[in-house]
């Protein structure tokens, strides 16, 4: 008969599972440390295999193991088929595990330099990080660049576990050793809470239950000390920060404002405002899917409603009015560059920062850190792997607090705008001072500049930017002779090659700058001598004028090229027979040959073939004229420049 009320009662079982802390940990080590063979005695130890998972670990242990005659407890956690074959971690591998006090998430990263990026993945949701040493190396460059990537990530919990004691025959001597080592290094670096541990992953001493063979040591182990770590207080209870995920419109009787929070705590009756309006309002409500509560704090999902109708998207963000985050476009930044393909830094990136999403721009990188040495050198740009100190430039403002005080708004992504690819991961250092700002003007020589009415922006930095620098394309003709079919396509063609391009046509510009000219010889000129004032500003800023104009005579077009400068115009004179003309324009001419329509080139005004044109195109297919003036702008290298 059954003894019930000795009887495993599932549901209290899941409920008091459900209520355990959850600790994230990460492991971090040089090849051959023994992460993966730690972490799966931890797991052993801890009766956390299941029987059939022990028997395919003996089998595999025979097979590919590297343990000798024992179990081979890194097969638990090096799951892929290359990670197996060769003995390395190339990936990050995520075991859960518990005990009576708390669950675990431990995170295996690989080892390897080249694995830079895995690893920074792996850490960015750690609350601890395992730092393993091999006793009989000590502290080598891995450890030291290990230790400043954790740094870097903001884990203030670090065990310094030195594996291998039984090669070093368990003396205290050695351990101390390498203790003393580790912290002359650790000590530059903000990491609050360090633990050093003596252990045998392979043997099992130090890991679950204390080991007999180094009585020396009076500390936890492993499994004692991460089950007791206080970590909750690493969480910012102070500053409310509420990114809008989603707006949650059931029925029309209910709106309210979906977000995990970030940090802080929210509580009914809070008097809030939403940035960037600033509006305020109180909060009515906290709702969840077990029913409302009186108040929420982070990892909590909720929505809450509001006392007043406020416009309010996903992207914005809900504070208390006294406590509000940086509201800023300008920052410095610690990057990661996780992509394949180099930084471009005239690329505009788009970055995401909690729920928002805008585009960004990488001004400039300050330094590059060797994560081996941690010196720090002057560089452009960032390949795979680097990381870097960048300031950042955003199109519309971000709210964000440096990633030391909040790890939550402190730290973004950026995505390639092509690709889509995650580029870089970053965490915030601080907003820019004023005197910092490029656009701030504090040197004489700018400040002058400025009264002279001169340019800041140089001709090399819109060639950075644009490809290119700004030039004219002089398309003259006779009515109906296709300049004007040419000069559309051709502004087409040049977009979608990435250049930076207006188009101006006679009909336009009449139509509204010169509308009050007529077509008498002093008003045309009149007229082409505006055009050309605009095509000069427009190619002072970098940008490709395309001008599609009649401009009859030559002195007039010299007039332009003067004003526009010389050396920027290409001429490109569409030499269309008069009669093929007047086919395409049938109406204009025929006005014109009854005395209707005067002032008209080719008929009663003369047109002059121009003599100086860089290339001379017929009326056939517009496609092929295209080509002809792509193929001219690249043998001038105007456009590509390179």
């Amino acid at each position: 008969m059954i003894n019930r009320s000795n009887t495993l009662d599932i549901q209290t079982f899941l409920a008091q599972d459900e209520q355990k802390d959850l600790l994230r940990i990460l492991t971090a080590g040089s090849v051959d440390d023994g992460k993966s063979t730690l972490i799966g005695r931890l797991m052993f130890d801890s009766k956390m295999i299941y029987e059939d998972q022990l028997a395919a670990l003996e089998r595999d242990s025979k097979r590919v193991g590297h343990a000798g005659d024992e179990i081979d407890y890194a097969l638990l956690l090096d799951g892929l088929k290359a990670e197996r074959e060769q003995g390395i971690t190339i990936d990050v591998a995520y075991r859960y595990f518990s005990t009576n006090k708390r669950k675990f998430i431990i995170a295996d990263c690989p080892g390897h330099e080249q694995y830079t990026r895995n690893m920074v993945t792996g850490a960015s949701t750690a609350n601890l990080a395992i730092i393993l040493i091999d006793a009989t190396k000590g502290v080598i460059t891995q450890t030291r660049r290990h230790t400043y990537l954790v740094s870097l990530l903001g884990i203030k919990h670090v065990v310094l576990a030195v594996n291998k004691m039984d090669l070093v025959d368990f003396r205290r001597e050695r351990f101390d050793e390498i203790c003393k080592d580790y912290k002359a290094f650790v000590t530059q670096l903000n990491i609050p809470d360090v633990e050093f541990i003596p252990l045998s992953a392979l043997k099992g001493d130090n890991v679950v239950s204390s080991s007999q063979n180094m009585l020396w040591y009076h500390g936890k182990s492993l499994l004692e000390f991460i089950e007791t770590v206080h970590v909750s207080s690493d969480r910012n209870f102070e500053d409310l920060r509420y990114p809008v995920q989603y707006v949650n419109r059931p029925d029309k009787d209910f709106r309210g404002f979906a977000a995990k929070v970030a940090s802080g705590v929210i509580r009914k009756n809070d008097l809030i405002m939403v940035l960037p309006s600033r509006k305020t309002s109180v909060v009515q409500s906290i709702t969840t899917y077990d029913g409302e509560l009186d108040h929420a704090f982070p990892p909590q999902s909720v929505t809450i409603t509001l006392a007043d109708e406020i416009d309010i998207s996903r992207g914005e963000m809900i504070v208390h009015p006294d406590n509000l985050p940086h509201i800023e476009r300008h920052f410095e930044a610690m990057l990661v560059w996780m992509d394949e393909t180099p930084m471009n830094p005239s690329v505009q990136y788009y970055i995401k920062h909690t729920t928002n999403t805008t585009k960004a721009r990488i001004d400039s990188i300050r330094y590059r850190v060797d994560v081996n040495t941690l010196q720090k050198s002057d560089i452009g740009f960032l390949s795979l792997n680097e990381i870097g100190r960048a300031i950042i430039t955003t199109v519309k403002p971000l709210f964000f607090d440096p990633y030391t005080l909040n790890h939550n708004t402190g730290s973004f992504v950026l995505i390639d705008p092509v690709s889509h690819n995650t580029c870089a991961v970053g965490m915030i250092i601080e907003k820019l001072s004023s005197n910092e700002l490029s656009s701030k003007i504090s040197h004489h020589e700018l400040a002058e500049k400025i009264d002279n009415g001169q340019c800041l922006i140089s001709p090399a930095d819109r060639l950075k930017r644009f490809n290119h620098n700004g030039f004219t394309i002089w398309i003259t003709g006779l009515h109906g002779s296709g300049k004007n079919h040419l000069a559309y396509l051709l502004e087409k063609e040049l977009f979608n090659m990435g250049a930076n391009v207006v188009l101006l046509d006679g009909s336009t510009v009449r139509s509204g700058l010169s509308r009050e000219l007529d077509f008498s010889n002093n008003d045309r000129a009149e007229h082409l001598r505006r055009v050309a004032h605009i095509a000069r500003l427009l190619n002072d800023q970098g940008i490709i004028t395309i001008c599609s104009f009649i401009s009859p005579n030559n002195d007039t077009r010299n007039m332009v090229k003067e004003i526009i400068g010389k050396q920027r115009v290409i001429t490109i004179f569409m030499d269309t027979d008069i009669e093929v003309c007047k086919k395409n324009k049938p109406l204009l001419y025929q006005l014109a040959d009854e005395g209707k329509l005067h002032d008209l080139p080719g008929i009663d005004t003369p047109y002059e073939n121009p003599a100086d044109a860089e290339l001379v195109l017929e009326l056939n297919t517009n496609f092929s004229n295209i080509e002809k003036v792509i193929a001219l702008l690249s043998e001038k290298k105007l456009f590509p420049t390179s």
